[in-house]
């Protein structure tokens, strides 16, 4: 068969960095290509009418590949091909992930882990508050709405809260140990109880609904026997939960509780409620959720429940219902989690992309217009523009060189910027900000767009392309 012919469009700017890219691609994948350098610098204004006035596509071309930011019908391109147009990734140097140099993850998503997600101290909050709560935690990826009570008193609004939340669709538990608040709970449509033992397990053989069995001495399992076999005996369905303990008060046996309670009942569904590891513990929540949904679904616990009142573990059931769709991927592959679920990874990036300084030099020395291209590499911030390439790692210092020629030496021979005003300079700032942020958690980073936050992060609408896209190119392309 001929080999496929792939044609890559860029602008000036990329060239430079794109060419060695392509180049060890097409030497791994065994493809012909073509690069074709349209006369524009920053490939984010292109169009996908400019670029069908523009590209030379050859004959025995098979692919086309467009820059990323080039956004629109690519019906103009496509009538001048019979070749497969393709938007590619908005950073170049995602192309080996692009063509498919990673894992396979068609069949990724799937879960067996329900998320019971509860609102803490029901009975101190507006029902108002309650069910724009329970909104929140459904739309996070929480299952069931746990309603959590407070020790003492008996809650005498515990039935018209759990009416209303029905009456909006969720599905309810109730956490209380007192059966003068389960019981009209359970009246008003509850499901599920947490939890039962020695002190209400008699009454909970009226009740009707599942339950979540307990001990009655954490350390021992201790009366934990007797409960399931009375609840066992009388019909009534339950979940088993050992109850975990923080770092430094058992955490370590009580792991081990589990996997006994594993052993002792092979086929008994189990519950884990991890809030006492993420709201008790001085680390962020994402990766404890991990760690624990990961033994779970080892152990064969398909059921948590989690909270997120500390602001560190604010975002559980979010991190809860990416990490049950991980672990369960890893566990059915018997694959390490591992490139499945950037979303996860907050703090860091998985991956961090490198120009390298030749490349900058190289396009300080391409560059003919106004704008400036602000970077991050090697813990320095490049500001890179025509003829100009100043680097440092305080932001404040890399502007000062702008501003004042000399600054930096006898080597810093640049003209002051006629274009710097006070905008300009405010969007200079906000972008080298990020920069220096991106370098101190080595994270990647890339001019006009958010730093990636994983599942935290919010889309940013660049100020600067935002203006650029409102103008023609054809102004640029005769820089």
């Amino acid at each position: 068969m001929p080999r496929e012919h792939i044609h890559f469009v860029t602008g000036r700017l990329a060239e430079y960095a794109l060419r060695p890219i392509v180049a060890s691609l097409a030497q791994r994948l065994g493809f012909d290509y073509s690069i074709d350098v349209l006369p524009i610098t920053v490939a984010a204004l292109m169009t996908p009418a400019w670029v069908a006035r523009h590209v030379r596509i050859p004959a025995q071309a098979t692919r086309v590949i467009i820059p990323g930011y080039c956004e629109g019908d690519m019906s103009p391109i496509q009538s001048l091909t019979s070749a497969a147009i393709e938007r590619g990734p908005r950073d170049l140097r995602e192309l080996d992930e692009f063509f498919g140099q990673k894992a396979n993850q068609q069949d990724y998503g799937e879960y067996d882990i329900e998320i019971l997600a509860e609102i803490n101290h029901a009975p101190r909050l507006q029902l108002a508050d309650i069910l724009n709560e329970a909104r929140s935690l459904r739309e996070a990826g929480g299952d069931l709405i746990d309603v959590g009570c407070d020790p003492g008193e008996p809650w005498t609004g515990v039935g018209e809260c759990v009416r209303a939340l029905k009456a909006e669709g969720h599905r309810i538990s109730i956490d209380s140990l007192n059966p003068l608040e389960i019981e009209p709970a359970i009246a008003a449509g509850a499901e599920l109880v947490l939890s039962v033992n020695a002190s209400n397990r008699e009454a909970a053989k009226e009740w009707g609904c599942e339950v979540v069995a307990i001990p009655d001495d954490f350390a021992t399992l201790g009366g934990l026997d007797e409960t399931v076999e009375m609840l066992a005996s009388a019909g009534v369905r339950l979940r088993i939960d050992p109850v975990i303990e923080p770092i430094g008060c058992g955490f370590a046996a009580s792991l081990g509780r589990y996997l006994e309670v594993r052993r002792r009942y092979p086929d008994a569904e189990m519950l884990l409620g991890i809030g006492n590891l993420t709201e008790l513990t001085d680390a962020d929540s994402a990766g404890i959720n991990v760690l624990l949904l990961g033994f779970c679904e080892e152990v064969g616990i398909r059921s948590v429940l989690t909270t997120q009142v500390i602001n560190w573990a604010r975002t559980s059931v979010r991190e809860c219902d990416l990490a049950r769709r991980l672990v369960y991927h890893a566990v059915r592959r018997r694959v390490p989690p591992k490139h499945m679920e950037p979303r996860l990874v907050t703090l860091r990036d998985p991956k961090v992309h490198r120009f390298g300084v030749e490349a900058l030099e190289q396009l300080a020395a391409q560059i003919k217009d106004n704008n400036y291209r602000v970077f991050a590499e090697n813990g320095q911030i490049h500001l890179v523009g025509a003829g100009l390439h100043i680097v440092d790692r305080d932001p404040f210092l890399v502007f000062e060189r702008l501003m004042n020629p000399g600054f930096g030496g006898a080597n810093d021979t640049h003209v002051p910027p006629p274009n710097v005003d006070a905008s300009h300079a405010f969007y200079l700032g906000y972008e080298m900000a990020k920069a220096a942020i991106a370098l101190a958690l080595s994270k990647d980073y890339r001019q006009d767009e958010a730093l990636d936050w994983g599942y935290l992060a919010q889309a940013e609408e660049s100020h600067r392309l935002r203006k650029s896209k409102a103008q023609s190119p054809r102004r640029e392309a005769d820089s």
